[in-house]
């Protein structure tokens, strides 16, 4: 077995939908590995505390001083492995400084010199939670082939939090809503255009559905256009959760709608349905898994997908996508996830 303890680092992807990804194989870690100390370090480490797959999770900074800092800590705890989740080349040169004996990682980014067990990447390329568990197994550790599954630790407050959020905005804090985020952090590239979202929330709203707007604080200029676009208030979170917040929030929702993100990754396994929109993106590498129903639709165009971050022409594969396709899936969805 190539992964050891009793120290074992891992360093977890940068960006949110991907940090979720990681978690089948995170639990098979901790299932092969229970006596180890299993150490998270990643941009998102904190959103994976109390799930049981970890003893320790710890932030990684932005600023060069932090990381070396950090750096210089873990090497105090003497690391026997370090499992190298992302595929930069930058997440490797920080194991190595780590200190740790074992690196494994995908070969990428010219830094197979960097890793003393680097790993081929699969060709052709699988899902990303597929990968991951790849990654581990070539380890020696056992996984199976479930999807992501976030349990929501106990806080009375935070769920206290969301209930204002929801009765802010005239809304039972559980009932019909569904959610409509409006963001991707990739790209405009992965933006459905306002005026589809507002065509979708009216058609939601004849359906009985409550469409609620999500996304940062920096959507609120295009949760202005779905609300002009609808002819109608639409009620709205956006900029007005946080991070901590966000898997309680997602977990109330009927269902979740939005572009390729990590939110719709989180909001699959808290067990929401989502219905998710591909364009410039591959539904085969990244589309949500969860316990309930996760439909995903795709933009058709010649071009796609392109995995390009900004569309150089007029977003022709989202803007093929329909919002009666959309609002057909959703009403497909909460009756899967009603059954369930």
């Amino acid at each position: 077995m190539i992964i050891e303890g009793p120290v074992i680092l891992v360093r977890l992807p940068n960006w949110l939908g991907d940090t979720v990804m990681t978690l089948p194989a995170l639990a098979a870690l901790r299932a092969s590995l229970p006596e180890a100390r299993i150490v998270l370090v990643g941009r998102f480490a904190s959103l994976l505390r109390g799930q049981a797959v970890a003893d320790a999770v710890l932030s990684y900074p932005h600023a060069q001083g932090a990381r070396s800092r950090l750096g210089a800590a873990l090497r105090d705890w003497r690391p026997d492995t370090a499992i190298v989740l992302p595929n930069s080349f930058e997440s490797a040169l920080a194991a190595r400084r780590w200190g740790a004996r074992l690196r494994l990682g995908y070969e990428a980014d010219l830094r197979g010199w960097l890793l003393t067990h680097p790993l081929e990447q699969p060709s052709p390329r699988r899902h990303q939670i597929d990968e991951y568990r790849q990654l581990l197994e070539a380890g020696g550790v056992v996984s199976g082939s479930g999807a992501p599954v976030y349990t929501l630790p106990h806080n009375r407050q935070a769920e206290e939090e969301v209930d204002v959020l929801f009765k802010g905005i005239g809304l039972a804090p559980e009932g019909k809503a569904v959610g409509l985020h409006l963001g991707a952090s990739f790209g405009s590239s992965k933006l459905w255009p306002p005026a589809a979202y507002g065509e979708l929330s009216a058609q939601l709203g004849r359906a009985g559905l409550l469409p609620v707007l999500l996304g940062a604080g920096g959507e609120n200029e295009t949760a202005a256009s779905v609300v002009a676009s609808a002819g109608e208030v639409i009620a709205s979170l956006v900029g007005r959760d946080r991070l901590d917040l966000l898997p309680r929030l997602l977990a109330r929702l009927t269902c979740l709608v939005s572009a390729d993100t990590g939110v719709a990754h989180l909001a699959a396994a808290v067990g929401t349905p989502t219905v998710t929109l591909f364009g410039p993106t591959d539904p085969r590498l990244t589309s949500p898994r969860g316990r309930t129903a996760a439909a995903s639709l795709e933009g058709r165009a010649p071009c796609a997908p392109c995995f390009l971050e900004r569309c150089p022409i007029d977003h022709p594969c989202m803007r093929s996508i329909e919002p009666a396709a959309v609002a057909g899936a959703v009403l497909a969805a909460v009756r899967e996830g009603r059954a369930a």
